[in-house]
């Protein structure tokens, strides 16, 4: 029904539509197919994906317009699931990787991606851009005697190079000339047709694995369901899905931002799931958004369902009739394609950052990149470096706790408290106070001031606690009410010995 009534709705920019998904549509072969590769599964594998995500994403998705498919982000992290184990662990833990992306959206996780810091997405996306890089050495090797990888030397290595430079050449200097074709097609096409018209040997798709096949079939992982299969496929499964969801994210951010509207974050992250999950039972390795075909679309005038529609099935259908052609397709056209797509996902603008961005940041960027690189596991280079902001931001505002001190006309002593307390700032809040010194009666504010967490609320039972002692007063004064509600909440845990509250409200309150 939704795709219907995108059709309705949009009759008079179907042209536009049909145009630009078939443009993607062309662009996704030769991805699909070299992603295939880098994850060491058959091509139709990545193929098969690329249709089952598409399709499902485009119907069901929160951001219409964006394209998804086999991804190199997800291809690098099961690679080595895949060497392991096997083909049919994979498609056990995209399974799983579904399931765990239809929760993460169905309990309207989505909106933590914003607590992902640019510093972390630079050194992620600049990390997955070396990977996909070194990943194409591979191609400059063969296999020698006792299965010994040995580099390719003398003319053969001269055409691979020749090719691949070709490849990028064209890639890189045709969209100033025209954009009526995809340059990545174009490059795949000329290459080709040199080396197929001329009969140069050189490695081709056909000497790695057959991609002749028909419709995808539905396929249970032939694994066994227990415990230790669980142990096994549940990390890949869980950084897939999150490696997949902070892609697709911050592609319908993009696309947003392209198009000035606004997609649905928690919505797609279920379409997310629902499309892994039907991949990996119809023998697919799994993906997400792509950002480099969700631009092409939407420049190309795709900004509907349609378009991603359009996409899934000419892709199907290039994969049914059309096999035996991107067989012949030489790996030196992949391997450039590879290459420029590694190029064009490096973040080089955060070359020029590094003089400029606080050195936390610069820090950040580094360690995320260099752990993407050397693990291969982007979501663990993720979460360390939101864990290293996150540090970073906590120890910022520890030392941002301040006390201004005065006593009044009637003898009471005021502390007015600014900056938050939390875990972090506790020690220097304690330090403010001087309770020998202090006279009978003491006050102190929270009006520019919160109180964050347990640490907080233990930290003023500990403040009490000494004025107590000595028999003096105190008095907590303008706690918001969320504040006021942690304090009734941890009385059974914490004994809080004095607190009078005349319940002023703050501006932040009444707008809440």
């Amino acid at each position: 029904m939704v795709f219907l009534e995108q059709l309705k709705n949009y009759e008079y920019n179907l042209k536009n539509e049909v145009l630009s998904g078939l443009t993607v549509a062309l662009a996704l072969v030769p991805e699909a197919v070299a992603f295939s590769l880098i994850a060491e599964v058959s091509p139709l594998v990545g193929l098969y994906s690329a249709f089952i995500i598409g399709l499902i994403t485009a119907l069901l998705g929160g951001r219409p317009g964006m394209i998804s498919g086999a991804t190199g982000a997800i291809a690098v992290v099961v690679v080595s699931l895949v060497a392991r184990h096997g083909v049919e662990y994979l498609f056990a833990a995209v399974v799983l990787m579904g399931v765990i992306q239809i929760l993460i959206g169905a309990l309207r996780l989505g909106k933590f991606i914003r607590l992902v810091p640019h510093a972390v997405m630079y050194g992620f996306v600049n990390g997955l851009a070396i990977v996909i890089f070194m990943a194409q050495f591979k191609q400059f090797q063969y296999e020698g005697a006792g299965g010994a990888m040995h580099w390719i030397t003398g003319t053969p290595l001269i055409i691979m190079l020749g090719f691949v430079l070709l490849t990028m050449a064209i890639i890189h200097f045709l969209p100033k000339l025209t954009k009526a074709i995809p340059a990545s097609l174009a490059a795949i096409l000329v290459v080709s047709g040199i080396i197929i018209s001329l009969g140069i040997p050189t490695k081709t798709v056909g000497d790695i694995a057959s991609i002749s096949g028909g419709l995808p079939s539905f396929h249970i992982p032939d694994v066994p369901f227990n415990l230790e299969t669980l142990m096994i496929v549940f990390p890949y499964s869980l950084i897939m899905a999150l490696v997949g969801l902070i892609e697709s994210l911050l592609t319908l951010a993009v696309v947003d931002e392209m198009t000035e509207t606004r997609g649905r974050g928690n919505k797609e992250s279920v379409a997310q799931g629902i499309a892994n999950t039907v991949c990996g039972v119809f023998g697919g390795m799994g993906g997400c958004a792509m950002i480099g075909q969700s631009i092409i679309n939407v420049s190309s005038g795709g900004r509907n369902r349609i378009s991603g529609v359009v996409a899934a099935v000419a892709l199907l259908l290039f994969v049914l009739m059309g096999s035996s052609l991107i067989e012949q397709v030489p790996m030196a056209a992949l391997v450039g394609l590879m290459f420029m797509v590694a190029i064009g996902t490096f973040e080089w603008a955060s070359l020029r950052m590094f003089k400029n961005v606080p050195h936390t940041d610069f820090i950040v960027m580094i360690t995320v990149a260099l752990v993407t690189v050397i693990f291969h596991n982007l979501a663990v280079a993720v979460l360390i470096g939101v864990i290293i902001s996150a540090l970073k931001f906590a120890w910022e505002n520890a030392l941002r706790i301040r006390a201004r001190k005065r006593i009044d006309e009637e003898g009471i002593k005021h502390y007015e408290i600014y900056g938050p307390l939390f875990f972090g700032s506790v020690g220097l809040f304690q330090e403010k106070f001087k309770v020998d010194e202090d006279p009978e009666e003491v006050i102190i504010d929270f009006e520019e001031s919160r109180v964050v967490d347990h640490s907080a609320i233990e930290a003023l039972n500990k403040v009490t606690e000494r004025y107590a002692k000595v028999g003096k007063t105190v008095h907590l004064k303008h706690l918001s009410s969320d504040c006021r509600d942690m304090l009734d909440n941890a009385s059974a845990i914490i004994d809080v010995n004095y607190w009078e509250d005349p319940r002023y409200k703050l501006v932040s309150d009444e707008l809440a």
